[in-house]
């Protein structure tokens, strides 16, 4: 990372002033500051002024556009030996005024009654000189004119400008800018988001200094701020009368906190409100309108969202398209592609501007309830959609929507009337909470809305059994046998053939991990009746089916056990299933290993671990790493070091789940096996580092390492 300050040398061998004018006006200023970060940003850059004739940088505002052009046309100066000029056409209100202002920069003064593009056209046909064009997006169709005719006439000329959209003329290379980056980098040290919050606050605060007592705030800060630039250093301005937290809890009124500027700076850029505020001025009424209907949005979303939740009362469904292409070209929406997919987002602090726009139409209501339904309605296609061949890619769905379900989720908690649909809500999620890692999430959802709607509702049935069902695999049974009941006596009064039937299953599943197999046994055989009477067939089934096979395992009942197995692999070959399956192949490597079948054993564990890693379910990835862990002490040569540092990643996984093997003795029998056989073959020492040495390895290095 750069932190040093750069100057401009400016080139002036082809344009010395005449007639009176003065061509201090158009050089590059030197650096005030240190120039932090953006080092792929410059390359490119650099590399782009040494083909392109044009190149635009672009990116919303506050971003840094300016700063980066400057400090890479400084770099690039010695290759144009008439000079780099810079004309802040942001100070330009008339667009007939820009040929004067270009004028004025290279210090050239015209007298005569010919037009200044003509005067240019002379000056400049012979010349090899870099033009800086800074800030033209209020005047982007005049830029763009006077740029073409320019580069036509002057074969030795480059044009270099800042926009938040395009020129969108012939020849144009686009260079978008996003924000600093907030995550951590690979190669170590902070990010540079952060590395600039602490570079500012330094000359705010002599002393001040990046620790290990402050980073975390300061990163939780940065990560607010989206990695503004123009943010960033505003809010290390305010560390005169405020401290790091103190900013941070400030932050949900963060335009009138980010004040304060550098005088010296562009009236634009001297506080946030006003830099986002001459974003929306060069909007049309239109694309200010859907600025702040998307505002309703958490995180990204795809066309189709955008279309139904803000098209109508004022934009045509049909300019729906066009109309997001204007905000992306102009930098108030960031696109981005992912496996065939375009989303956009609208950065926080852009968010929270057009919130502000919204509630002032009085809008508000109607659209996060369109908003609201439309989620609804991707929970209850993906809970449809997860029994069958599209599992993963309906994890990967709801994983990009979680900001947004968020979003639903607390506007149904906080709107009175709406709690039935929180249950309904926080319900359907079931299989994303289980699936993919989120069982303390979901149950803070589900915990509210129980909480806000005791009426004996189907929702609130459902709402039950899922509390319960994930209260017992953390190993809270306190909390699961109560809900769970609760949830069975319902469906009872109710006749609610479908909830008695969860609820049975997931008592079955607190029998099971509560050490009674015997009791698990037949409450999954009584809940497997209920599904087969009401024609239920689902992962849900599946897992039924599955952990009745291992209660059978449990019981020294092999044979049993061994037929659900396949009955579960049968189905879920059949209909492409494959997040029951790995669980199936769990309690198959568990089978396998009590049969003294370890190669096979390990196979089906190692395809568990696999199969769970694609949906980032934790728990399943965990039970299979601990069977591992046994696997590899059965060999003639075991490494019994390996063994104890996958149950060391094991337990660090657990710690991420409830409680290790949800508190069960029969869940921790291999566990204990494998504890016991590394205790008697390591030394004291090597017993506990292999432990520490797994317990370091995060969730991606652990299942490298039991898949090797």
């Amino acid at each position: 990372m750069s932190g040093e300050s750069a100057t401009a040398e400016p080139q002036d061998a082809g344009l010395r002033p005449t007639d009176g004018g003065s061509a201090a006006a158009g050089r590059l200023p030197a650096e005030v500051t240190s120039f932090v970060g953006r080092r792929s940003e410059l390359d490119d850059l650099g590399h782009l002024l040494g083909t392109a004739r044009l190149v635009t940088v672009t990116g919303p505002g506050g971003v840094g556009k300016s700063r980066l052009a400057l400090r890479a046309a400084a770099a690039a100066s010695r290759d144009f030996p008439d000079g780099v000029r810079l004309v802040e056409t942001a100070a330009v209100k008339d667009p007939l005024l820009l040929g004067h202002a270009v004028l004025e920069a290279l210090g050239i003064t015209d007298s005569t009654a010919r037009p200044p593009l003509d005067v240019l056209v002379e000056r400049l046909a012979d010349k090899r000189l870099l033009l800086v064009l800074d800030g033209c997006e209020h005047l982007v169709a005049g830029c763009a004119e006077l740029a073409a005719a320019l580069l036509r006439a002057a074969p030795g000329l480059r044009v270099l400008a800042t926009s938040r959209e395009s020129l969108q003329t012939a020849g144009e290379h686009l260079l978008p800018v996003a924000p600093l980056p907030v995550a951590a980098p690979a190669g170590g040290g902070p990010p540079d988001a952060v590395a600039l919050f602490a570079d500012r606050a330094a000359a705010v605060l002599p002393g001040f200094a990046l620790t290990e007592r402050n980073a975390p705030q300061i990163r939780l800060l940065c990560r607010r701020l989206d990695g503004i630039p123009l943010a960033v250093e505003l809010a290390a301005g305010r560390l005169r009368t405020l401290s790091v937290e103190q900013i941070v809890h400030r932050l949900d009124d963060r335009f009138r906190l980010l004040t304060g500027g550098a005088r010296t700076a562009p009236l634009r850029h001297q506080t946030l409100r006003t830099t986002i505020g001459w974003s929306h001025e060069l909007c049309s009424s239109q694309e200010r309108l859907l600025w702040a209907r998307l505002a309703v949005f958490s995180g990204g979303f795809d066309l189709e969202a955008a279309e139904y939740v803000c098209a109508g009362d004022g934009l045509d469904a049909d300019r729906m398209l066009e109309l997001i292409g204007e905000l992306v070209a102009k930098s108030v929406l960031l696109r981005e592609e992912g496996d065939g997919v375009v989303r956009f987002r609208l950065l926080d602090t852009l968010r929270e501007y057009g919130g502000q726009w919204l509630r002032s139409t009085g809008e508000e209501l109607r659209l996060r309830r369109r908003h609201r339904d439309w989620y609804l309605g991707v929970a209850t296609w993906g809970e449809v959609e997860w029994f069958g061949p599209r599992q993963t890619q309906t994890a990967e769905r709801i994983r990009l929507v979680h900001p947004n379900l968020r979003a639903a989720l607390e506007f149904c908690l906080d709107e009175p009337g709406e709690e039935q649909l929180a249950l309904l809500l926080a319900g359907t999620l079931w299989f994303y909470w289980v699936g993919s890692g989120h069982l303390g999430e979901g149950r803070y959802w589900l915990d509210r809305a129980l909480a806000l709607a005791p009426e004996p509702t189907a929702a609130r049935a459902k709402a039950l059994w899922v509390t319960g069902y994930m209260a017992t695999l953390q190993g809270d049974l306190a909390r699961a046998r109560p809900a769970l009941e609760e949830c069975r006596r319902q469906a009872l009064d109710t006749g609610d053939d479908r909830a008695l039937a969860y609820a049975v299953h997931r008592q079955g599943c607190a029998a099971l991990i509560g050490d009674d197999p015997v009791r698990a046994t037949e409450l999954f055989e009584e809940a497997l009746w209920h599904y087969n009477a009401i024609g239920e067939l689902n992962s849900n089934v599946l897992m039924a089916m599955f952990e009745l096979g291992i209660a059978c395992l449990f019981q020294g009942d092999a044979d049993a056990g061994q037929i659900w197995l396949e009955r579960v692999r049968e189905i879920c070959e059949e209909h492409g299933e494959q997040w029951a399956y790995a669980y199936a192949l769990y309690a198959m490597a568990y089978s396998e290993w009590l049969a003294g079948e370890v190669r096979s054993a390990r196979a089906y564990a190692r395809e568990c671990v696999r199969l769970n890693h694609l949906f980032r379910d934790l728990l399943g990835i965990v039970l299979a790493m601990d069977v591992l862990a046994l696997l590899g002490t059965e060999d003639p040569e075991a490494d019994l070091v390996e063994a104890r540092v996958l149950q060391g990643a094991a337990h660090r996984i657990w710690q991420a789940v409830g409680k290790p093997f949800f508190g069960s003795r029969t869940f921790n029998g291999p566990y204990r096996e494998c504890e016991a056989r590394a205790r008697a073959g390591l030394t004291e020492q090597e017993f506990l580092d292999a432990f520490e040495t797994g317990s370091g390895l995060d969730l991606d290095a652990a299942v490298r390492r039991a898949l090797r």
